[in-house]
């Protein structure tokens, strides 16, 4: 009798030993597995950050460019005028010769 005792004793405690080790895996397990998922959420927001900063720097890009070709057309503008101002002082420089054109004929 005492040796099955033992020997019933002897397998429950194995049997509790078999217990714990699967419940210890099993936690080592889904810490992985939480492990993982805060790996994950890691990379995305990395990945978010990354696309943000990128969106930023095209906007960026977009904003100097329109800056630039606001600069360009004003350029263009104050040449349109420079030139117009040329035009209209050569068309006076023409209008004071034919007036001292005439002056000189109708003194003669």
């Amino acid at each position: 009798r005492k040796r099955e005792r033992r020997k019933r004793e002897g397998e429950r405690e194995k049997e509790r030993k078999r217990e714990r080790r699967r419940k210890r895996e099993g936690e080592r397990e889904k810490e992985k597995e939480r492990r993982r998922k805060r790996e994950g959420e890691r990379e995305k927001e990395k990945e978010r950050r990354k696309q943000g900063e990128r969106e930023k720097e095209r906007k960026r890009g977009e904003r100097e460019r329109e800056e630039k070709e606001r600069e360009k057309e004003k350029e263009r503008e104050r040449e349109g005028e420079r030139e117009r101002g040329r035009e209209e002082e050569e068309e006076g420089r023409h209008e004071e010769e034919e007036e001292e054109g005439r002056l000189y004929m109708g003194r003669k």
